[in-house]
Order: structure tokens, then C-alpha cells, then sequence
């Protein structure tokens, strides 16, 4: 487990034995973890492995069924208003209005988070991902790329510490890719955990990765000690 031993007072994110059932299956099977502020996790696995269901139980989604989930010094599910802008989360699908637009979109959810200066930040993000010119169009009437780009703006609006991203630039051209890629990078003191399906890009940006095979670790390493065979049962 990454981390010192014993307390964790600057762990971003606290699990231990974390447990997730539908029913009577297994979707996240005692997952112990310390994350320590600023670092990257990679979170990998094949579909159905689990992933998505994490970022939701780290966002307060979705509850624990057992087990210890600490995000930014406060238990969940009971901590979680606590952490209102504090956490931004990037869902796989996008969690918009659809009728309305990018721009209202964007100022409704500031209003939630109690961004101040709501105009301004808007605006900024706007620019920072090229939605300018389409702010005043619909979501519904925009395509997977452009929505995507809207969701991730959203998901910045509080400037967030702990970022949770669900494949955060699929459905991009190379060029709103690598703006979103920046936008989302990593920062001082900016803790992320990143679920996704490419081995390579993981291992160079993430400090901790993390494989999940259903619902269970089956990987949890840093990158320089993660083997080509380690990925490869990961997916078989």
C-alpha cells in the first residue's frame, strides 16, 4: 500500500477494505489504498473491472457497502457536502442539462458550488477550452467532442483538489485533447485518479498505478515497477 505506515493525515484519499455490492455481486472487493495530496493514480482495467464505480464512491455517489472511504479528510458518504468544489468529477457520461446551454450549464453548477465571481470563471473556462463560440448552443445540439469538452469545464469550475476523471479525453480531435490534457494536468497540490484503457500514457503521468480485475486489486504499484506481463494479465 503506498503511503507511510499507521495515520494518514495528508492522504488525499483513505481506503480501507472498501466494499461495494449490487445484489449479491462483488463490485469493488476490499480495496485498501492511501493516496497521498498531489500525487496521479491510474486507475486500469478491462470493462466491468470496477473503475467507474470507484470514482463514483470517491465522488459520494454512490455509497459503501463496507469498509473506510476518507477523501480530503472527511469520511464518506456522511462527509460529503463538506468537500462541495472541492472535488470535481468527470463522469463517462456527462452530467448536463441538455436543453440548456453550455454557458447556462456551466452558471448553474457554479451557482452550486458557490464559485465566486460566476461570470468571470465561466468565461475563463469557456476560452481555456474553446467553447466560445458555441456557449450560447444547446448541449443537445452539440457533438460528443464538444460536450465532452463542456463536461470537463464543468468539472473545473470550483478549481478543484482532487480530480476524478472517467476517460477524460475520449471523443477528442488531437487538438482539444491536448488543451483538455492541460487543463486537467497535474498541479501543485492537485490530486487525480484516472480510470482509462491506455497502459502507456497511465505509466507516464501516473506515481501510483492501480488494476482492478473484477472489483478486486490485482496491481498496485508504481509505474517503474509494473512489467509488460503485469499489464497483459491485467487485460487477458
Amino acid at each position: 500500500m503506498p503511503g507511510p505506515e499507521g495515520a494518514h493525515p495528508d492522504a488525499a484519499v483513505r481506503l480501507e477494505g472498501l466494499t461495494r455490492r449490487r445484489g449479491e455481486r462483488l463490485v469493488l472487493s476490499d480495496l485498501t489504498l492511501v493516496v497521498p495530496v498531489g500525487v496521479t493514480v491510474a486507475l486500469l482495467g478491462p470493462n466491468g473491472a470496477g473503475k467507474s464505480t470507484l470514482l463514483r464512491v470517491l465522488a459520494g455517489l454512490m455509497r459503501p457497502t463496507a469498509g473506510v472511504c476518507s477523501v480530503l479528510g472527511h469520511a464518506l458518504p456522511a462527509g460529503r457536502h463538506a468537500l462541495r468544489g472541492r472535488v470535481g468529477y468527470l463522469a463517462h457520461e456527462p452530467m448536463l442539462f441538455r436543453d440548456l446551454t453550455v454557458r447556462e450549464n456551466l452558471t448553474h453548477r457554479a451557482r452550486l458550488l458557490r464559485v465566486d465571481d460566476i461570470p468571470a470563471r465561466v468565461a475563463e473556462l469557456l476560452e481555456a477550452t474553446g467553447l466560445v463560440r458555441r456557449a450560447d448552443f444547446p448541449v443537445h445540439a452539440l457533438s460528443r467532442g464538444l460536450t465532452q469538452r463542456t463536461t470537463a469545464a464543468a468539472t473545473l469550475l470550483g478549481d478543484p483538489e482532487l480530480l476524478l476523471l472517467d476517460e477524460p479525453l475520449a471523443n477528442l480531435d488531437p487538438s482539444a485533447s491536448g488543451r483538455l490534457g492541460e487543463l486537467l494536468g497535474p498541479r501543485p497540490g492537485r490530486t487525480r485518479v484516472i480510470a482509462g484503457h491506455d497502459p502507456e500514457a497511465a505509466l507516464a503521468e501516473a506515481q501510483i498505478v492501480l488494476g482492478l480485475r473484477d472489483g478486486a486489486p490485482a496491481l498496485l504499484a508504481t509505474p517503474d515497477r509494473v512489467t509488460d506481463a503485469e499489464i497483459g494479465a491485467l487485460y487477458a
